[in-house]
């Protein structure tokens, strides 16, 4: 075993970290040996120096496995999800789950919150008076199975690694560092034992990755370290130059996406994404076999 600032140290120099230094400083990270002042130190230096596909592999499975992985086998359809980078009025898990759920698919969603100026789920849930995020396996199971979808929290048992380094990305600096979006995106999704993923990567004004570039870079990733760790994912990219809704504020989005989903109000952006969206989960979950 290393020291821990001897696996910082490599890959401040610019090595490509064996898969066991990787778990070494997840686990730390996980059960505190690892300090944040470290933890800091590792995501900066992945920052500046990148990870290659396989160290991107490597990273999102030790992640993954540092908590409880969920399996799902035993629904009488796929678990299927998708994951948004973010943007302004960016409601659209809401409606698209329930549209999912609605035609056979199953949507155990474990979401998150914001990072920098966008607003995650979770945020937005919590403008619902009584919904609970974080509620027990075994409930969020049960509702999974009886309503057809349910949104979520990262509960202390799933994939805590990210959790804890995704609070130390906020506040460091390193939130655009494509390895450390991957891992922590792709850790939570392994860990929900999914079937399906389809990615909405969003760039523009809004995005917290604005330059269209690296928002591919971003979506060329997903796919190839979700479909390494054997999970069937695709992704869509999706301008976010302007609101995706008429709507801009947790609570005003939240009652958006409700009139969205029973036709009162349908804004031709938020509609054609939550398709196209609808679209890729159904197909991974071969509940359609062609996108007419």
């Amino acid at each position: 075993m290393k020291l821990t600032q001897e696996i910082i140290a490599a890959k401040r120099d610019g090595a490509e970290l064996p898969e066991a230094d990787i778990r070494q400083i997840i686990a730390g990270i996980s059960d505190g040996a690892v300090s944040e002042g470290q933890a800091a130190a590792f995501a900066m230096a992945v920052f500046f120096r990148d990870m290659s596909a396989r160290e991107r592999v490597a990273l999102t499975l030790a992640m993954r496995d540092s908590g409880t992985v969920l399996n799902w086998d035993d629904l009488p359809g796929p678990a299927l999800d998708k994951h948004s980078t973010g943007g302004v009025g960016d409601t659209v898990s809401l409606p698209l789950a329930a549209v999912v759920a609605a035609c056979g698919g199953y949507v155990p969603m474990i979401s998150g919150r914001g990072l920098g100026h966008t607003g995650g789920t979770l945020d937005k849930l919590d403008a619902v008076p009584g919904y609970v995020t974080q509620p027990d396996n075994d409930l969020f199971r049960k509702v999974v199975r009886t309503v057809g979808c349910a949104i979520i929290g990262q509960t202390a048992d799933l994939a805590p690694a990210d959790k804890r380094l995704y609070a130390i990305r906020d506040v460091t600096a390193t939130v655009e560092a494509i390895p450390l979006i991957t891992a922590s995106i792709l850790s939570k999704k392994l860990a929900a034992g999914l079937h399906g993923l389809a990615m909405d990567v969003k760039f523009g004004s809004g995005a917290f990755l604005p330059d269209p570039a690296k928002a591919r870079a971003l979506a060329d990733a997903l796919v190839g370290v979700a479909n390494g760790a054997g999970l069937p994912t695709t992704a869509l990219l999706t301008d976010m130059d302007e609101p995706l809704a008429s709507a801009a504020g947790n609570a005003l989005e939240v009652a958006y996406a409700l009139d969205h989903l029973t036709g009162k109000r349908r804004e031709p952006r938020f509609h054609a994404v939550t398709v196209a969206l609808g679209v890729e989960m159904l197909l991974l979950g071969r509940l359609a076999t062609d996108i007419d």
